[in-house]
């Protein structure tokens, strides 16, 4: 089976990191407003380029600027700023979905991927923007039998993008869907003057709706009444029949989660994708991903069109179905290298010999340790609380401005 490019979210230097080691393959991300998720993630700024590029080269790995929302007049001098300084920072492609975005990426010599929003679902479509870009994102609609037709067929035609080498398909792998088709909801604007098309989703699908029969007053009854909001999207319990139909590029969807979101699940997709190509994945391993992913943000999931379902499964209440939650403990001081020993200062609760920890931070990442061992105000304790200096060895070096959690389960009501 072929390799499959894992491709990670980056709303923000510690997404970034998270993904970067971790294994992605490559990171897509927004710079300023012209992206989809403009509202849901702090975005990196036109400063920022520079530091992506070296970040990710240094790891070997491809990096994607989104500039995939509706385009008006007074965007375009942005647009071809935006363009103008990823170019000169060596940022590999642009994802794109305005025909005046692709053309002004292609005169400047940069490779081109067709974002989803495109709505690719068939052959000749794939032939038209052939002409433009090397890799394209296929409608989220379409199930495996069709987008394995597609990528047969652009085999077989030899369909080739401007770098000369064949077409890639990407498609979504992991993370939130909405009721929109490809993702062009027009609610928010409707709702609010909000358009989610310009990166503005105000998450209108995720609430609950009452149904009313206008002329009577009638009131339905409904078994769930989160009827827009679509579960998560996972595709690891079937990982090796997405390589069976010739995806070059797998998608996880998440600017707007956490870095923790972006290392476990990032995790989780590479050990997969790896096994696959060992020939050691199995269901056992499924299992044991599927409870990985379970314990960061997720509304439940299921398979989304990829196996023939026609119709959507609905998440049963607002916000996340994690089965582990992070609560803030305090912040990172001082880091003594030689020892390899970190020292935190703790704002808020306890924090327990054999308690899991997160340490976040825009170099570090997203870093989860259990604590074996720890010195409360210099002297060796099994618990410190707020207000207390605490260090404890660790494999990693951490920086005054990382944060400190504690990991702790969470209970979901059935």
């Amino acid at each position: 089976m072929q390799h499959i490019e894992l491709m990670a979210p980056a709303g923000n230097f510690e997404s970034l990191q998270a993904a970067l080691d971790n294994g992605a393959d490559s990171v897509y991300f927004g710079v300023e407003q012209l992206n989809m998720r403009a509202r849901a993630s702090i975005n990196f700024t036109l400063d920022d380029l520079e530091e992506i590029s070296s970040r990710c080269k240094a790891k070997n790995v491809r990096t994607y600027l989104t500039l995939n929302t509706i385009i008006y007049d007074h965007d375009l001098s942005i647009v071809k700023t935006l363009i103008k300084r990823a170019k000169e920072a060596d940022i590999t492609a642009v994802i794109a979905m305005d025909q005046a975005v692709i053309a002004t990426a292609r005169e400047a010599n940069m490779e081109v991927h067709i974002s989803t929003q495109i709505n690719i679902t068939n052959i000749e479509t794939v032939k038209f923007y052939a002409m433009f870009a090397d890799t394209m994102v296929l409608s989220r609609e379409l199930s495996l039998r069709q987008v394995k037709k597609i990528t047969e067929q652009i085999e077989k035609e030899q369909i080739k993008g401007p770098s000369g080498k064949l077409v890639e398909i990407e498609i979504f792998g992991h993370g939130a869907l909405c009721m929109a088709v490809s993702g062009k909801c027009y609610m928010s604007l409707h709702s609010h003057n909000s358009s989610a098309n310009r990166g503005a989703c105000k998450q209108n699908c995720r609430k609950k709706y009452t149904v009313i029969d206008q002329e009577t007053g009638f009131e339905m009854e409904l078994d769930n009444e989160y009827i827009m909001s679509p579960k998560d999207l996972c595709t690891i319990d079937f990982l090796d029949q997405i390589s069976e139909a010739g995806i070059k590029v797998l998608k996880i969807e998440g600017r707007g989660r956490a870095p923790e979101y972006v290392a476990r699940v990032i995790k989780c997709y590479r050990e997969a994708i790896d096994s696959i190509a060992t020939g050691t994945y199995n269901k056992q391993q499924v299992i044991e991903w599927m409870q990985e992913l379970e314990k960061v943000y997720n509304r439940g999931f299921w398979s989304g069109y990829y196996l023939g379902q026609k119709l959507g499964e609905w998440s049963k209440g607002s916000g996340s179905h994690a089965t582990q939650k992070k609560v803030y403990i305090g912040k990172g001081m001082h880091f003594f290298p030689k020892s390899m020993i970190g020292e935190f200062k703790i704002e808020a609760f306890d924090l327990t010999i054999g308690d899991t920890i997160l340490i976040t931070g825009p170099t570090t990442g997203a870093k989860e340790v259990v604590v074996r061992e720890m010195l409360v105000n210099d002297e060796k304790q099994i618990k410190g609380t707020k207000g207390d200096s605490i260090t404890m060895p660790l494999e990693f070096r951490i920086r005054p401005s990382d944060k400190l959690y504690k990991i702790v389960e969470t209970k979901i009501e059935a």
